[in-house]
């Protein structure tokens, strides 16, 4: 895999946080605000321009000395290459908001900032393939453990061989790179979408 590093977000300068993410495509276009859209909100509300400032904003990106950070970055030999968005389930209004994932069959307190959620796993095109999903998965639950967080939870999309599945769908994950970082599934509410979890 070479030499791979991931750390929190920041501590990374921004211009390397917006090199993940890119000028174009799906998560240049989205800037990981789909579950931070708050009420009312729509992307074609506000510009790309906006999208990209909140996540500057939510990251933190550039101040080292700061708590509080939304997620990870990947480095693959000094380049950035990943992104992983981790924080207490709590900070993510869209998902507070969603009928049946993660909330379907069970009694959850959607406000308990102990149980912390990842919501986007992404490796940059030219990157794939090496493991760093999983090596993402796995310092998510290091990351949300070493800031407190008692569980973490994922929402990853099921997959069968040879289905086409775009990154709309496939930015949540698949279960196979939490499974390895130790999260097991506890709830299936759709039939594409489980929530796997891990209790610290």
């Amino acid at each position: 895999m070479g030499d791979a590093r991931i750390v929190p977000a920041n501590e990374v300068d921004c211009g390397d946080l917006q090199a993940v993410f890119g000028a174009r495509g799906s998560a240049a276009f989205c800037q990981c605000q789909r579950y931070k859209l708050r009420p009312r909100e729509a992307f074609r509300k506000f510009p790309v321009e906006e999208r990209a400032r909140r996540l500057r904003e939510q990251t933190a990106c550039g101040h080292p000395e700061t708590d509080t950070t939304s997620g990870l970055v990947a480095y693959l030999d000094g380049e950035p290459v990943g992104w992983c968005a981790v924080e207490p389930r709590s900070a993510y209004e869209g998902l507070a908001r969603n009928n049946r994932v993660p909330w379907e069959g069970r009694s959850e307190d959607k406000s308990d900032d102990g149980v912390w959620a990842v919501t986007c796993v992404f490796v940059r095109a030219g990157h794939r393939g090496r493991g760093l999903a999983y090596a993402l998965a796995r310092a998510a639950g290091d990351h949300a453990r070493g800031r407190g967080g008692r569980a973490l939870e994922a929402y990853p999309i099921l997959t069968t061989p040879g289905q086409k599945i775009s990154w709309d769908e496939i930015h949540v994950g698949t279960p196979g790179i939490f499974a390895a970082a130790g999260l097991v599934e506890i709830n299936r509410p759709t039939k594409r979408r489980t929530v796997m979890r891990i209790d610290f």
